[in-house]
């Protein structure tokens, strides 16, 4: 397993971390996502340590704390070959302050996973989403107390915007708080826009990414195509998928299936694998998180690393999936040597 440095930090992490999000099956969303539960649960970590995984991310809101309950199961006697990723930000529970980045909501949550994971401390821990009703200073030096604490290694964000981050980022300086080293996001052949700003924010500012729903919600798994017929069945019509189908078109779509199929046929490697292989070789990417329902399926996605596709085919999934950017990136690239492109090659 190959391992890459986490942003501006010191820490190393696998380039595929496993995502928790199946554990538990805890309400009518999350069901659609899978109901792995203890037992098969550390017979999956167990195939990951195998494999050199030993990133493990969760978040509070999966299954209203039981993902984080059954991945502490399935890591006792662990907890020293492993690193664990969790969230706060997301409502969890009822009453006024039961969301946000308040200091209230963060101590609060951040107490409360660490009872259900078994563990004294968290080793990246994220917002889970932008508070706009928080006082960015008021969560970051929450964040860089849980962090003097020991409760925290290293601080993290997600789903925020660029402005977002790149202010958090500033305030940190300002005031010689921790930082945060990563962001999580979504990124994959189907939504290409984390390349806008993000991208090169995250290359800018030495922030790390860590990539969620690599295969756009399931959809990229191999099942869907142009000549397929369409599932009747799986996550994605089930309604579990975290990603919008109708982002793009359904010929654009059709059309980076095809050359993933293509690619697959050449490779001899599976449509899932090659489309994870795609985002592991893309500027900024520290580790991709991979889910699974089952063991099958979690030694399909392992099998994604230990080999490249090549330049040629790179350029074939870029074209194939290649998004017209909005306003105001198509203004800026219309001057490339002021507003340089990222270096994907």
């Amino acid at each position: 397993m190959e391992f890459r440095q986490l942003g501006a930090s010191g820490l190393n992490v696998p380039v595929l971390s496993f995502g928790t999000a199946t554990f538990g099956g805890g309400t009518e969303f999350f069901k659609a996502w899978g109901s792995t539960q203890v037992d098969e649960a550390k017979r999956l970590v167990g195939l990951c340590l195998d494999a050199g995984v030993n990133l493990f991310d969760t978040a509070d809101v999966y299954s209203q704390g039981l993902s984080e309950e059954i991945l502490g199961e399935a890591l006792i006697g662990l907890r020293d070959k492993v690193l664990i990723s969790s969230k706060a930000t997301f409502a969890f529970g009822k009453g006024p302050n039961s969301q946000g980045s308040s200091r209230f909501h963060l101590i609060r949550q951040c107490e409360s996973s660490l009872r259900r994971l078994k563990t004294d401390y968290i080793d990246i821990y994220h917002m889970h989403g932008f508070d706009g009703n928080t006082p960015v200073e008021e969560t970051l030096r929450t964040l860089d107390d849980l962090v003097q604490s020991g409760k925290v290694r290293y601080i993290a964000c997600s789903n925020f915007s660029g402005w977002h981050l790149m202010k958090s980022l500033a305030v940190s300086e300002k005031y010689g708080w921790n930082r945060y080293v990563a962001h999580q996001v979504y990124y994959s052949l189907v939504n290409r826009e984390y390349e806008w700003e993000l991208m090169p924010l995250g290359i800018n500012q030495q922030v790390g990414a860590l990539v969620w729903s690599p295969l756009a919600g399931g959809r990229l798994g191999g099942k869907y195509g142009r000549s397929k017929p369409k599932p009747t069945e799986g996550r994605v019509v089930e309604g579990g998928s975290p990603v919008p189908q109708a982002v793009v078109s359904e010929e654009t779509f059709y059309t980076i299936t095809d050359a993933l199929e293509e690619i697959a046929a050449e490779t001899g490697r599976s449509i899932a694998q090659v489309a994870i292989n795609w985002v592991l070789q893309r500027p900024t990417v520290s580790s991709i998180i991979i889910g699974a329902r089952n063991e099958e399926q979690l030694k399909q996605n392992l099998a994604a690393v230990g080999w490249h596709l090549t330049v040629e085919q790179l350029k074939k999934l870029d074209k194939a999936s290649e998004t017209p950017p909005i306003y105001p990136y198509w203004h800026q690239r219309q001057n490339l040597t002021l507003n340089p492109l990222p270096k994907f090659y």
